[in-house]
């Protein structure tokens, strides 16, 4: 049977694992909050009303994709289109391909942001396979002027982080629906997630500070996981109403 992504991949491997998926979840939240084109997602509501859950969402989309044999993931990044298309339509306006960028973008530094903070560096290769992956679904998707590779998209992610974040009202609103939804704790562990993890200009925007207060934390984390402890961990800091999804992230391989 042919897959998406092929058997054995470092992409299944990142993808495969419920806390490196709440790492990129963590970034996505707050990537999303300072985007430029964060008007789309607040749009038709979603967004606001049920930020986790919007994450959610494009975790699971992404999930879908990645572990789905060939024709089903083509499938499901049609129908992600298909909704795109469905706002756009409400709207009266084109969402713009550099938005789509900026989303595919996320997805693929995070990628390896999460799993080197958490596993190992990955080689050239294996960022290679990661870009190439995401690359195969912005085709599909035909959004216009990706990178061929990822030397070449590295080149490029650093100008979009200069040019296409901004804190705004929407950052602001965003970051309040978080801490609603989240409550405090769980709100300043992503918080301080987001500083181990974000790209500095990201950082500075939402002023974050430099303070890894989790760093020392992370390696007692990384210790459970050896132990098959994690799971403890994962049921103290995890919201209730989430806590059945976040369980099937975890991938049987």
């Amino acid at each position: 049977m042919k897959y998406f992504v092929n058997e054995g991949s470092i992409v299944k491997k990142i993808w495969g694992k419920a806390d490196t998926v709440l790492f990129i979840f963590a970034g996505a939240a707050a990537e999303f909050a300072l985007n430029k084109a964060v008007d789309w997602l607040y749009f038709t509501g979603r967004l606001p009303a049920d930020p986790l859950g919007r994450l959610f969402s494009t975790v699971e989309y992404s999930k879908r994709i990645l572990f789905s044999e060939h024709d089903a993931a083509l499938k499901a990044i049609d129908q992600i289109t298909a909704i795109h298309q469905g706002v756009e339509a409400a709207r009266g306006a084109q969402i713009p391909d550099w938005a789509y960028r900026d989303v595919l973008y996320l997805l693929i530094d995070y990628s390896v942001r999460s799993f080197e903070l958490l596993e190992r560096k990955l080689t050239d290769a294996e960022k290679e396979e990661v870009y190439h992956v995401f690359y195969n679904m912005g085709n599909r998707m035909r959004i216009g002027g990706l990178p061929l590779n990822y030397t070449e998209w590295e080149v490029v992610r650093r100008q979009q982080l200069q040019d296409n974040f901004l804190k705004s009202t929407f950052t602001i609103d965003l970051y309040r629906q978080y801490k609603k939804h989240l409550g405090f704790i769980r709100y300043q562990l992503m918080k301080q997630v987001q500083i181990l993890l974000v790209p500095r200009q990201v950082r500075e925007l939402l002023g974050l500070g430099n303070l890894p207060l989790l760093k020392p934390v992370l390696w007692g984390y990384k210790i459970t996981r050896l132990i098959k402890l994690d799971w403890l961990v994962k049921e103290a800091i995890l919201p209730t109403d989430y806590k059945a999804q976040i369980r099937k992230l975890d991938h049987s391989f």
